[in-house]
């Protein structure tokens, strides 16, 4: 990093430096681009404007959500284990020790990032960044750097959760996911707007540490981007988990008061209210990309509000990149993690190109969701023939090893070839078996390559090998008439 004094003099905010590559944001995309960039011999430096790093993932997301998702798994199971004849008495919760272990895991995990961009000698600067030109940054903050003069800029700025009108976060009573993964005492009652993958998720959690959850969601389904059938998994789950959910149903307003909230919605356009003592609303993200000084470089945002790149990454202004949240769906930690490679492998001359066939997508629900690559209704609507087929983990020995039998997994292949088109699944620790089946849409494999590997046994993992085996019409541990020629 270079320094330019343009006083003689320093004080506040009166420091100019200069660097090969700037990365605005240090979440799962930035800090990545800016580990790669600084690899590949680029002088770096990054500006985020939370005093720490990781982003929403590392510290208000992915994170801290699985860690209570895990530990709320652990309580429920500590008090229904008698079947296996584990008397567990008096299975206890400690709000404050539950929080500082999650806390913990976050801190280890936000320590590692900053470790490595020391060792790769990464400046990071605390405070908001604009743009002035396609050379020159503006930083706000605490530093006593003001402006960056740069080669290269890559943006990864994220995201935030989208408030409904008429019902704006208090932070209090009224809270985004964000708020969630910090309360102290668990309600007695939760109502969460949003039944997509956070609001699936965060509404187990709770009514796993005894809250009477309730979830709103505007369609006739949860989660309505995955695959129906694993949906519906998922879906009776909750319902034996006493979680109620209303489907077809829209919040439009909240009262706050000492005890609670009152939410008045509409449900098949019919009016109705309901009370909680805390309501969270989880229906999306918007992307960061206000007061960036985007309209000063000539960059706008499309009309979904993302910004256009194209496939290294690069705006519409040669030596501007930007990736993650900031670029469009879906919004996924992996996903910026993998542009962030690219956006950097680009600035330093590599032939590198965001060309993924697939990007897998987990909800670590009960049990959990994994879905990579084209439904059955998508590749026919592509005009792809098709062969789509279920292995039930209640042929996994496994699956009953965990208590938890319930769901399948599911493989589309097309059909003259049996390339692998589209893997889904339902079950437990199907979050670890979603990366094979990325590695064999991504290589072009198909059934007979996934039925002629080995897979250990007892596994999870073994359901794959037999799916495989099922679409050829060899399945051993389920019925499997001969595929016809």
């Amino acid at each position: 990093m270079g320094l330019l004094f343009t006083t003689d003099i320093m004080v506040v905010g009166s420091l100019t430096v200069e660097c090969d590559v700037v990365v605005i944001g240090a979440g799962p995309g930035g800090y990545v681009a800016a580990i790669r960039a600084a690899q590949l011999g680029k002088d770096v430096i990054i500006v985020e404007k939370e005093k720490k790093l990781g982003g929403v993932c590392l510290n208000e997301g992915c994170i801290p959500t699985k860690a209570l998702i895990t530990a709320s798994e652990h309580y429920y199971k500590g008090q229904h284990l008698s079947h296996m004849g584990i008397q567990a008495k008096e299975v206890s919760l400690n709000t404050e020790t539950l929080h500082a272990w999650k806390d913990g895991i976050i801190s280890k995990m936000e320590t590692g990032i900053r470790g490595l961009c020391e060792k790769y000698g990464i400046e990071v600067i605390e405070g908001a960044a604009s743009f002035q030109d396609n050379k020159t940054l503006k930083v706000f903050g605490q530093s006593d750097v003001n402006t960056i003069l740069f080669k290269q800029a890559i943006i990864a700025t994220g995201s935030k959760p989208i408030e409904i009108p008429g019902i704006p976060f208090d932070k209090k009573k009224v809270i985004s996911s964000t708020e969630a993964l910090q309360l102290k005492e668990i309600p007695k009652k939760l109502i969460i707007v949003g039944g997509g993958y956070i609001g699936t998720e965060l509404g187990t959690v709770y009514a796993k540490l005894g809250s009477e959850v309730h979830i709103f969601e505007g369609k006739d389904r949860l989660i309505p981007q995955m695959d129906k059938d694993i949906v519906a998994v998922v879906a009776k789950q909750l319902e034996e988990k006493k979680i109620v959910v209303h489907y077809n149903t829209l919040a439009k307003s909240v009262e706050a008061f000492d005890g609670g909230v009152v939410v008045h919605y509409t449900q098949d356009k019919v009016e109705n209210a309901l009370g909680a003592d805390k309501l969270m609303v989880v229906v999306g993200r918007i992307p960061n990309t206000q007061n960036l000084g985007l309209e000063k470089l000539g960059i706008s945002c499309n009309e979904h509000g993302f910004i256009d790149v194209n496939a290294k990454m690069q705006t519409k202004v040669e030596n501007i990149y930007a990736i993650g949240d900031v670029v469009g769906q879906p919004m996924l930690a992996h996903k910026a993690s993998r542009e962030a490679k690219v956006a950097a492998e680009s600035i330093a001359g590599l032939s590198s190109a965001f060309d993924n066939k697939a990007i897998p997508a987990v909800v670590f629900s009960y049990p959990e969701l994994m879905s990579v690559g084209l439904t059955k209704e998508e590749a026919q609507g592509k005009g792809i023939e098709v062969i789509e087929k279920k292995f039930p983990y209640a042929a996994l020995a496994r699956a009953y090893m965990f208590d938890a039998a319930q769901g399948f997994i599911k493989m589309v292949v097309e059909a003259k070839t049996n390339v692998v088109l589209g893997v889904h699944a339902a079950g437990p620790h199907v979050s670890e078996l979603v990366a094979e089946a990325t590695l064999a849409i991504e290589m072009g494999a198909n059934a007979e390559d996934i039925a002629l590997t080995i897979h250990p046994h007892p596994t999870i993992s073994e359901g794959i090998s037999e799916l495989a085996d099922h679409i050829l019409g060899q399945a051993v541990h389920i019925y499997s008439p001969p595929k016809k020629e």
